[in-house]
């Protein structure tokens, strides 16, 4: 999940890997820094992750090389959209949430993508996973706009880590990112293991 505040952008996801309720490792990295201020989740099957991970360092490091500046998370979006779109008949079976800072004016951004590149852009927060439905409920109940920094890590962490209380193939701990435009704070959060 991702969440804007003010000035910033936080995005959390859980470090359980499982084959349905067979949980096989409780490390297991969804989130990748595509920039300074640019993060990526993957939640969906975890050889699909690695894929789409290893695809779109390659693809940023070539629009980098060609364009001689920095990606934009709307940008990145779009990158994202096409790398999906082209295996549409055979899609890779991840669900990606982009957060970042824009480098020119800071302005935060987050979107979610669906399995075939369809985007979504909000001006709140954005989900994906397998317990979608409590971390929407969550996240209403709990952002609330122009949050700075420490507000919205309390906000993101409570939102993911309450909503993967009420799904049995989530949790096993988190990992939260909160980017501002001078540095990007990471936390690990401990969470229930049964």
């Amino acid at each position: 999940m991702a969440m804007k505040g003010k000035n910033c952008v936080a995005i959390a996801a859980d470090t359980r890997f499982g084959i349905q309720a067979q949980t096989v490792s409780t490390k297991f990295q969804k989130i990748f820094e595509l920039g300074p201020r640019l993060y990526i989740g993957l939640a969906g099957l975890a050889t699909d992750v690695q894929t789409v991970s290893e695809r779109l360092k390659f693809r940023v490091n070539l629009y980098e090389l060609r364009e001689n500046r920095r990606v934009k998370p709307k940008t990145l979006l779009s990158v994202v959209s096409n790398l999906l779109y082209e295996r549409r008949f055979g899609p890779y079976f991840v669900e990606p949430v982009i957060a970042g800072l824009d480098d020119v004016t800071s302005e935060p951004f987050v979107a979610s993508l669906d399995l075939i590149g369809c985007p979504m852009v909000t001006e709140d927060f954005v989900v994906s996973g397998t317990c979608s439905e409590q971390m929407y409920g969550m996240c209403e109940s709990v952002w609330s706009p122009d949050l700075d920094p420490d507000q919205l890590f309390e906000a993101i962490s409570q939102a993911l880590l309450n909503a993967a209380d009420r799904d049995a193939v989530s949790g096993w701990g988190a990992v939260v990112h909160i980017i501002e435009k001078d540095k990007v704070t990471t936390r690990t959060l401990k969470a229930r293991m049964d």
